[in-house]
């Protein structure tokens, strides 16, 4: 990870001088619009930073006459800006009674300059919002205040982190029932490092903020892998949320297909013939009345399956992402633990998918993970080819055995550090442990590599007896992975003269204090008389 860049004056990261400055919109604007206000700004200095870079390079270049021509900012992934749109221009203006319009006229003119924006920047956002020009303007000033850091090393990646940054952080204070536009970044990773999302068609079905992406490309360049073999499907329902999306990938420089508009996956499904390599997502938790008694009950995405039930999604989610597989497609998402043994429809479902082949494994998360909510959740990892192959990825030959009839269980409720005091979070370490497991397990070579552990893990076959189906199609990690009965294990003699010990000083001190207090009544002429 690049260096943490710091202002000298408050010897504080930059992201955390930026979200101090948030304080200056306190009281002015609702908090739940904070995230909507900075994070456009910090698009518009981003954009404003790259638009000069280049600019000067095509100057440089001898070809001053295509200073203002799109298709030469276009062709290395900068977005053109009109004069009025450039952070020079804003920047002058900040102590302007109108700030507030020159920023959305600033907005409006780069999307339409831009076909990659359309429909990812704020329409009249900032004049609607009524904030007083002298607090805008201070704003600005903060977030102007880090050119230096920009023009660093790795100051290509520093818009990113600090998008990133305040994308966790206005989760976190949104908190329960809201901030789901954000998976936390340890979650992410764990998926990414789990299915290894090297090149394809990536597709995440409610993308949030597009967190899912973000951290594919990471795992691409931290492997040495290749973007441009990558490509990125999406789609994503409320409107706001879809724009920071769009920004967020914009930002990265990642090229994305999230569809034109916000929309509803089920209802207005953007990529009807998808064949994903890999799909990462994190859907709405028990997404209740998601489709009326009567509809898509004959959608072409349930078949070979009976119809989700309409009181809870999960299985919907779960069908919408196997039709969405390729043939050698992989799957890694996030639902509550409800979904691992509910019955009736979606039992039936659950026993189908397991009977065909498809749940590969099943890892049972920490609470507190979220900051949207504190329930159990299951990270479930589906795959299209269980069958027995050669693969080559990243220039590795990975030689994969026949799991067809074996789902393997981990437990990760042990594992995780504090964060922001009541939250938790992956190390490193975590992932690389259950990723490292997961991976010698699929391969061949795995009865050296790999080995069922008390409380950890536990490869369990479908037919065997006390296996799978045996258990009714129950996918909870508890049926299978073995628990260490620690009472079993008590040395009852050794532990009894231990609590022998302990009472008798427990009780000496007593007789002691007792003893001290009626020689005190005593030597005042009060005796207390010894009744025991």
């Amino acid at each position: 990870m690049a260096k943490k860049a710091t202002n000298k004056k408050e010897n504080l990261p930059m992201e955390e001088v930026l979200w101090k400055a948030c304080d200056a919109l306190r009281g002015s604007i609702e908090p739940s619009e904070y995230k909507h206000v900075v994070l456009s700004l910090i698009f518009l200095k981003y954009a404003g930073f790259h638009f000069e870079k280049r600019r000067q390079e095509i100057i440089n270049d001898g070809l001053e006459d295509f200073v203002d021509s799109v298709e030469f900012y276009a062709a290395k992934n900068v977005f053109y800006l009109p004069e009025k749109a450039r952070w020079s221009y804003i920047k002058e203006n900040a102590k302007q009674p109108n700030i507030a319009s020159i920023v959305d006229k600033a907005l409006s003119d780069i999307e339409k300059e831009n076909k990659p924006l359309h429909g990812a920047l704020p329409n009249n956002y900032y004049s609607s919002l009524g904030i007083e020009a002298e607090k805008l303007g201070s704003l600005l000033d903060k977030i102007d205040g880090f050119d230096s850091i920009l023009e660093s090393a790795d100051g290509n990646d520093i818009i990113g982190r600090v998008y990133e940054y305040f994308l966790s952080k206005f989760a976190i204070k949104e908190g329960k029932g809201k901030g789901e536009f954000y998976t936390p970044k340890t979650i992410v990773n764990l998926i990414a490092e789990m299915i290894e999302p090297y090149e394809g068609k990536i597709y995440d079905p409610c993308c949030g903020s597009g967190g899912m992406f973000v951290q594919s490309m990471k795992f691409v360049e931290n492997h040495h892998g290749n973007r441009r073999k990558v490509s990125v499907y999406g789609q994503e329902y409320t409107k706001t949320t879809f724009k920071l999306a769009k920004m967020n990938l914009a930002i990265r420089g990642i090229a994305a297909d999230l569809g034109d508009y916000a929309a509803n996956t089920f209802t207005d499904d953007r990529h009807k013939d998808l064949k994903a390599d890999f799909i990462m997502a994190n859907p709405p938790f028990n997404q209740k009345d998601w489709r009326a008694e009567n509809q898509l009950t004959d959608d072409p995405r349930w078949n070979g399956y009976d119809v989700p039930p309409t009181s809870n999604a999960n299985y919907g989610w779960i069908l919408n992402m196997v039709s969405k597989l390729s043939a050698n497609g992989v799957a890694g998402f996030i639902l509550a633990n409800g979904a691992l043994s509910a019955d009736g429809t979606e039992g039936a479902i659950r026993q189908k998918m397991i009977e065909c082949g498809l749940v590969e494994a099943i890892v049972i998360l920490p609470r507190n993970l979220f900051y949207s909510t504190d329930i159990s959740v299951t990270l479930w990892i589906l795959n299209a080819n269980k069958k027995a192959r050669v693969v080559n990825r990243n220039g590795e030959e990975i030689h994969y055995r026949d799991r067809e009839k074996e789902i393997l269980f981990m437990d990760m409720r042990q594992m995780g550090e504090p964060f922001e005091k009541k939250y938790v979070r992956f190390t490193d370490e975590d992932i690389r442990k259950v990723a490292d497991t997961y991976h010698n397990w699929q391969r061949e070579g795995h009865t050296d590599t790999y080995t069922d552990i008390p409380e950890f893990c536990k490869s369990v076959s479908i037919d065997e007896e006390g296996g799978i189906a045996d258990k009714g199609f129950s996918l909870v990690p508890s049926r299978y992975i073995e628990f260490v009965n620690r009472d079993e294990v008590v040395d009852y003699d050794t532990r009894m003269k231990e609590l022998q010990e302990e009472l008798t000083n427990i009780l000496r001190k007593e007789a002691e204090s007792r003893e001290a207090v009626l020689n005190v009544f005593k030597s005042l002429g009060y005796e207390i008389k010894n009744q025991l």
